[in-house]
C-alpha cells in the first residue's frame, strides 16, 4: 500500500500544487515548497541543472539534480505543450585548476578527461530519460564568447579592477575564503592543517595579482532583490540562510588566476596573463544556452529557473546575482534547492567506496523505477539516506504491489469481462453524501475519493471494501454497482497516470495505454476526475480498454510475489 498520499510525493518535486474537486475539474493551488508557479499563461519557462564538474564519474546525487529540473520542466510542458515555450539544459564544468590536476594524476590531457568524463554524464542522463533540450560543454567556443562579452561588459561598466588578492584558496571547491571560513585539522602526519569550515577541504595561502569583481557594491541590492520576493530562493530556511549571508560584509571578489598557474580556463580579453575564475565561466552558461550575447536570450532570461544542491547556494544566490545586476540584468526568476543523499547513513565519498554509480541502479531497479526513488523520498530541506533494502521495500509496495496490484484487479477478465471503461450509476453513487436509498451502494468514506490526494492508498481501499470480484455482472442489481466501483477505480487510475508523467515518463504511458488514454488526452490543462459524478459527460465511458501491457512493474523482491499473485484475484 501506498504510505503517502501522491500529492506528497509530487509535491516533493515540485509537481503538484494540491488536489481538489469542487467542480470536477483538478484545480491547482501552491503547497509544496519546491513547487514552480508555473502558469499556462507564462509564455515561457527555462529550467537549468547546475552544469557538473568532470573531475570524476556522475554519482546520484548529480542524476538526483537533473531528475528534478527533469520533472519540474515535464510538468510544465503537460500545462503548456507547446515544445518551443519551455527549455531545460544541463551540461559539464570543464575549466580549473581542479581539472588540470585530475588530468595531470590519470595521465591526460585536461581535453581528453573532460571528453570521457562529459560522456559519461551525457550516456546516463539518456539512460535515465532527462529530457534536456540543450547539453552545454564550457569547453564549447560558443560559451567562450559568451564568457568573453560577459567580461566586457563588466569591465565597461567600471566594475573590475586589477589588485593583489591575498587569502585562502580551496582547490577542491575551487572558491577563495575569507579567514573565519578556514579551520585547522590534524592531517596524515597529525599536525594541523588549514580547512574549509564548510567543506573540510584543504585550502592553501594564495598571494597573486588577479582582476577582482566590486561585489561589495551589490550587498544591498542583493537585499532589496531577497527582500522584495520571498519565492526567489525555495525552499524558505534557503532564502533565509542567504539575507542572513548578506548582514555580513560582502568583500570583493577574485575573478581570475595567473594563467602560469592555471592555464585550464578562458583567458582574460585582452591580457593572456590571466585566467577567468572558474566559477564566473561556468555561471554564464545559464546564459550561454539561450543564445547570449545575441538579442534571443532576453525574451528567455526573465523566466529562468536554476536548480541546485545546497552546496552551491552562495554561488547562485550571491554571487551569480550580483555578476547579473553588474553587467545589466536581472536575477533568475527562482532558485530552487535541495539537499544531498547519504549513502548508509555516510556522506558519499571516494575514500569511503561508498559512492553509488546511478548507472547500475538504473540496470537494477529500471529506469522508472529509480527515478521514483529518488523523486519519492529526495526532500528539499534535508539530506536523505540511500541503502538497496530501502529502494526495494518502496518500489515492490507501493509500484509493483499498490499501483500494479490496483491496475490489474481492474483490468482482469474475471471482473472486467468486456475489457471496457465501464458506466458510473449516479444512483449507486449519488454527488452528495448522506443520501439514502435501495440504490445507493457508496459508504461516507468512499467520499474521500474526491481528494485525490490519497490516491492509491484510498482507492486500493475502495476497491477492497467493495470486492467486486463478489459481484456479479448478470445481476441487475450488482452489476450497476459493478460498473461504478470500476469506472471510479480506473477514474483515480487515469489520473495516477497522468500525473506520474513527470516522475516515471515510461510507467505512465504504460498504465495510461492500458486505459485505452489517447496522447491527445494526457495533458493537464482539461483534467477532469470523475465528471459523472457532477452530472458532465465522461469521454471514457464505454471506451475499450487498450491492450495488455503485462505487470505495470515487476517486484524485486521474489520472495514475496505471492502478494503480486493475490493482486491479481
Amino acid at each position: 500500500m501506498l504510505r503517502i498520499s501522491l500529492l506528497r510525493l509530487l509535491g516533493r518535486t515540485g509537481l503538484s500544487r494540491g488536489l481538489c474537486l469542487r467542480d470536477s475539474r483538478l484545480r491547482h493551488y501552491s503547497s509544496c515548497p519546491l513547487g514552480a508557479r508555473d502558469d499556462a499563461q507564462d509564455a515561457r519557462a527555462y529550467f537549468t541543472t547546475p552544469i557538473f564538474y568532470v573531475n570524476a564519474a556522475p554519482h546520484i546525487g548529480h542524476l538526483y539534480s537533473a531528475l528534478l529540473a527533469d520533472a519540474l520542466c515535464r510538468y510544465r510542458r503537460l500545462r503548456v505543450p507547446s515544445a518551443a515555450a519551455t527549455r531545460f539544459s544541463t551540461g559539464t564544468d570543464e575549466h580549473g585548476l581542479k581539472i588540470q590536476q585530475a588530468a595531470a594524476t590519470a595521465g591526460l590531457a585536461p581535453a581528453e578527461l573532460c571528453d570521457q568524463v562529459s560522456a559519461q554524464f551525457q550516456q546516463l542522463f539518456r539512460e535515465a530519460s532527462i529530457s534536456s533540450t540543450d547539453f552545454i560543454r564550457t569547453t564549447e567556443a560558443r560559451h567562450r564568447v559568451a564568457v568573453q562579452h560577459f567580461w566586457g561588459v563588466l569591465k565597461a561598466r567600471g566594475l573590475l579592477y586589477k589588485g593583489l588578492y591575498e587569502g585562502w584558496y580551496c582547490a577542491s571547491d575551487e572558491c577563495f575564503l575569507p579567514e573565519a571560513k578556514v579551520t585547522r585539522q590534524p592531517g596524515p602526519s597529525g599536525d594541523l592543517c588549514p580547512v574549509s569550515l564548510e567543506s573540510g577541504h584543504p585550502v592553501s595561502w594564495t598571494k597573486e595579482e588577479n582582476y577582482i569583481f566590486r561585489l561589495s557594491q551589490f550587498r544591498e541590492p542583493l537585499q532589496r532583490w531577497l527582500r522584495g520576493d520571498p519565492r526567489a530562493i525555495t525552499p524558505e530556511p534557503f532564502h533565509h540562510a542567504v539575507l542572513q549571508w548578506l548582514e555580513e560584509e560582502l568583500p570583493d571578489l577574485s575573478v581570475s588566476r595567473r594563467s602560469s598557474h592555471l592555464h585550464w580556463g578562458i583567458p582574460v580579453p585582452g591580457d593572456d596573463s590571466q585566467t577567468i575564475y572558474v566559477w564566473l565561466d561556468a555561471l554564464v552558461n545559464y546564459l550561454t544556452v539561450i543564445g547570449y550575447p545575441n538579442a534571443e536570450f532576453k525574451s528567455w532570461w526573465p523566466t529562468t529557473s536554476h536548480i541546485i544542491g545546497k552546496d552551491i547556494l552562495k554561488f547562485h544566490a550571491i554571487y551569480w546575482p550580483a555578476l547579473l545586476l553588474g553587467a545589466g540584468m536581472s536575477p533568475p526568476h527562482r532558485i530552487y534547492v535541495h539537499s544531498h543523499w547519504t549513502v548508509c547513513g555516510q556522506k558519499m565519498s571516494k575514500s569511503l567506496g561508498n559512492v553509488v554509480d546511478p548507472r547500475s541502479c538504473l540496470d537494477r531497479y529500471t529506469v522508472d523505477g529509480f527515478r521514483y526513488f529518488l523523486l519519492r523520498q529526495g526532500v528539499p530541506h534535508w539530506d536523505c539516506d540511500y541503502y538497496d533494502e530501502k529502494v526495494v521495500k518502496l518500489l515492490d509496495s507501493e509500484l509493483a504491489d499498490a499501483l500494479g496490484g490496483l491496475l490489474n484487479r481492474c483490468t482482469a477478465k474475471r471482473i472486467n469481462p468486456s475489457g471496457t471503461y465501464p458506466a458510473f450509476c449516479t444512483t449507486c453513487f449519488p454527488s452528495e453524501p448522506g443520501l439514502v436509498g435501495p440504490s445507493v451502494r457508496a459508504q461516507a468514506e468512499d467520499y474521500a475519493l474526491e481528494a485525490v490526494s490519497s490516491c492509491v492508498r484510498q482507492t486500493n481501499g475502495f476497491v477492497q471494501r467493495h470486492a467486486p470480484w463478489k459481484l456479479n455482472w448478470q445481476s441487475p442489481v450488482d452489476a450497476p454497482w459493478l460498473g461504478t466501483v470500476l469506472h471510479v477505480a480506473l477514474e483515480c487510475l487515469r489520473v495516477f497516470g497522468t500525473l506520474l508523467q513527470p516522475v516515471t515518463p515510461s510507467l505512465a504511458d504504460k498504465l495510461l495505454s492500458r486505459l485505452g488514454v489517447s496522447a491527445t488526452e494526457r495533458g493537464l490543462g482539461e483534467l477532469y476526475f470523475l465528471p459523472r459524478f457532477h452530472g458532465h459527460p465522461c469521454p471514457f465511458e464505454g471506451r475499450r480498454l487498450g491492450s495488455e501491457t503485462g505487470l505495470l512493474f515487476p517486484r524485486l523482491d521474489q520472495s514475496r510475489a505471492w502478494l503480486l499473485k493475490a493482486h491479481r484475484t
